[in-house]
């Protein structure tokens, strides 16, 4: 391909791929409009000159054909107008998927790696629930409540044709999969929606890019959702970014002896409004239907364990939602070793304890 052939999208994606250029400096490089001109300060600032033909860009733009990766920048078909109006837009947009998958009513959930089964359940339900009704769930695909939410969603996009297809903004190169045991997740998202990154082709998850990237699920989403984080784990910095955008932060109610409920029983403290389930959301999205009576959710109408039965119920409250040992749980339950060694057998069995 002649460097007359190719398009702005190439020279931008040449720039984000130079060594050393993070967001701040690649925003810089493209600041004059011209992806083209940008690449051409890039190379001098840098001692080199461009190669005939511009060989090395068209090498580039080669490569991300190949591999299906769509390069989007502002002013040009398919960047996202959320994005454009945002305070800090993302020069340059790598995605995996369809693009268009963005285009809707969105939610952000977001959360810690080191959730909590309870974290885990509420994250795949909201995931779930939202789609089906038609929302975007908008998360980093990372372990613990991201890889829940878009399980969840991709549960729902499953079973509904109208289910809104998830859209993930992840902190390393599309091409690079990380956690690598989210590498069948990975695909499932970019096939049912797709997978966004400022980040080059090859770019590793390096720290500092987590950060910098919750500043985009913040601007794609109309609320955010903390479901489970400590106070001072990475969602804070999504938290912030969305407050700085006047996006509504919602949080779900967590035991208070949870350090993984630290961050959104904090918010719920400061005002912020609770979550249970997806209707809450629905409805701080005016997308609820019924009045204040009606069913709180696919979750609440159809769960699937069977009833835990006296003995069970028995165990479970005396369990409550803090991890406890079998000791611990006799003898709040007043009842024999036996008969709640039996019950905890049965309720692990019907998916009510760990």
């Amino acid at each position: 391909m002649t460097a007359g052939a190719l398009p702005p999208e190439a020279y931008a994606a040449a720039v984000a791929g130079l060594p050393g250029v993070g967001p701040a400096a690649l925003a810089r490089l493209l600041a004059g409009g011209d992806p083209a001109d940008g690449w051409r300060r890039a190379l001098a600032e840098r001692g080199r000159r461009p190669s005939p033909d511009d060989a090395e860009v068209a090498a580039g733009w080669a490569a991300l054909e190949a591999a299906g990766v769509t390069v989007i920048v502002p002013g040009r078909p398919g960047y996202p107008p959320v994005l454009a109006a945002d305070p800090e837009p993302p020069p340059v947009l790598f995605a995996l998927g369809d693009v268009g998958a963005v285009e809707g009513r969105r939610v952000a959930l977001v959360g810690t790696r080191s959730c909590t089964r309870y974290g885990r359940e509420v994250a795949f339900e909201l995931g779930r629930d939202l789609a089906a009704s038609g929302v975007r769930v908008v998360s980093g695909l990372a372990l613990g409540v991201d890889g829940a939410a878009h399980t969840g969603a991709l549960a729902a996009a499953g079973s509904s044709a109208g289910a809104g297809p998830p859209v993930a903004v992840v902190g390393s190169g599309v091409d690079v999969v990380y956690p690598r045991r989210h590498d069948a997740l990975w695909r499932r998202v970019a096939e049912a929606g797709v997978l966004l990154s400022e980040a080059p082709m090859g770019a590793p998850p390096e720290p500092w890019r987590f950060p910098v990237r919750n500043r985009i699920l913040a601007a794609l989403a109309e609320v955010v959702v903390v479901v489970e984080s400590p106070h001072a784990g990475g969602s804070r910095y999504t938290v912030e970014a969305a407050m700085a955008r006047d996006r509504q932060v919602m949080a779900v109610p967590g035991p208070v002896r949870s350090a993984t409920s630290d961050l959104p029983n904090a918010l719920l403290s400061e005002g912020c409004h609770p979550v249970r389930d997806a209707q809450d959301v629905l409805v701080a999205l005016d997308l609820a239907h019924g009045g204040p009576c009606a069913s709180r959710g696919a979750a609440a109408r159809a769960d699937p364990r069977p009833p835990p039965g006296e003995a069970g119920a028995a165990v479970l409250e005396a369990l409550g939602w803090q991890p406890a040992t079998f000791e611990q749980v006799v003898v709040a339950a007043g009842r024999s070793p036996a008969e709640v060694g039996l019950a905890l057998a049965h309720l692990e069995r019907d998916g009510w304890v760990a």
